[in-house]
């Protein structure tokens, strides 16, 4: 018996010795997470949390309010990518209140949320942030749409950097979203009304360099967001009355700010393609085909090429729905869209090969707002 437990004991040993050390990582995604939605609601903006189970589930938690009041509207009333942005660390959630003109920030434990402060946009009609480092931009769409800088402190506060405002290359524009290259070096921001993406070089203290106009490689250029190996991907709702004629480009971003297209107007199979997110991999990319309802996912070479998933058309959601925004795990295993019209948000597993198995939805959200941000760890 003496010598089996030996044996035993030395077997387990051995197997301890081979198998690899869970990382953190891996034990935060064994803890899950959380997704976070935002109303958008003219009178009394809130941002809805959600538990995010191991399994990919979600359990409806409190509501916060942000302090400031959002456009209001039915279906994608701000048109934007970034209208909730969570930071690296998922420490600090920034929500644009798109009625007040101003950026909350919160800060994030668990499906948690403290209202640490509500400051005023540098403009008019914010409907996009983005963060890096110590920096924070948003985008205003109102008045002369601009970008605005801010410095962010260690305890989560935003203080507007001097002379950071910065124009778009009209003032009715339509600006869409806003994305920071991976090395901080360029902001990227998509313009709807001039079918634009504008590069600027972000100068040592925080302003921006002159801006540099690239027109998109198709119509209907609405999301931009860079991908971890640098490649920049912009969704595409293709041309007026197209029939599933959506699309998704990848660039290269040259050191003058200039945009070379690597893969142009990939098709998406779908309708209304205005929604991109990329796994945290780099491995796959999602669009969010609001007006026919479904996903389509591609895998993405380390040269920035896009090569559709299986048949493109990856994943359905519910019928009635408008899926909106679409946000994917920090641990790469789960995706999320913002159903519009039924008032859920889409589950999906997201497999090895690319594809999605429908995980179900979670309710919990009221169907005729206007709907707008998502975001989730």
């Amino acid at each position: 018996m003496l010598k089996m437990s030996h044996v035993l004991l030395t077997t387990v040993l051995a197997m301890s010795a081979v198998l690899p050390a869970r990382s953190k990582a891996q034990t935060s995604s064994a803890a899950g997470g959380a997704v976070f939605v935002m109303t958008n609601a003219a009178n009394n903006n809130q941002i809805v949390a959600y538990k995010r189970n191991s399994d990919g589930s979600l359990e409806e938690g409190q509501t916060f309010p942000t302090g400031g009041r959002g456009s209001g509207g039915v279906t994608d009333p701000l048109g934007s990518q970034g209208a909730l942005t969570l930071n690296e660390k998922h420490s600090l959630l920034f929500a644009v209140n798109a009625g007040s003109g101003n950026i909350s920030v919160f800060q994030v434990r668990g499906a948690n949320l403290t209202l640490l402060e509500t400051v005023p946009c540098g403009g008019s009609e914010p409907v996009a942030v983005a963060q890096h480092g110590s920096l924070v931009y948003v985008v205003n769409a109102g008045g002369a749409s601009d970008l605005v800088g801010f410095r962010l402190a260690a305890d989560g506060h935003l203080k507007q950097i001097e002379g950071s405002t910065t124009y778009l290359s009209t003032g009715t524009s339509g600006p869409g979203s806003l994305s920071f290259s991976p090395d901080g070096e360029f902001l990227l921001v998509t313009e709807k009304l001039t079918n634009n993406i504008d590069a600027f070089h972000i100068q040592s203290n925080g302003t921006l360099g002159p801006i540099v106009v690239n027109p998109s490689a198709g119509p209907g250029a609405f999301a931009v967001s860079f991908a971890p190996n640098g490649t920049a991907l912009v969704a595409e709702t293709g041309p007026t009355g197209g029939t599933n004629a959506s699309a998704i480009s990848s660039y290269a971003v040259v050191s003058n700010g200039t945009l070379t297209s690597i893969s142009a107007s990939v098709p998406t199979l779908g309708a209304a393609t205005c929604w991109l997110v990329v796994t945290p991999n780099g491995q796959f990319v999602y669009t969010s085909n609001s007006a026919s309802s479904t996903i389509s996912g591609f895998v993405l070479s380390a040269a920035g090429s896009l090569t559709p998933v299986s048949g493109t058309v990856v994943g359905t959601n519910p019928s009635g729905s408008i899926n909106l925004e679409i946000v994917i795990s920090s641990d790469g295993k789960y995706l999320y869209t913002l159903d519009s019209g039924t008032g859920t948000v889409s589950i999906f597993a997201i497999n090895q090969d690319g594809t999605l198995s429908s995980l179900g939805d979670a309710g919990g959200l009221s169907e005729d707002v206007g709907l707008e941000g998502m975001a989730a760890f």
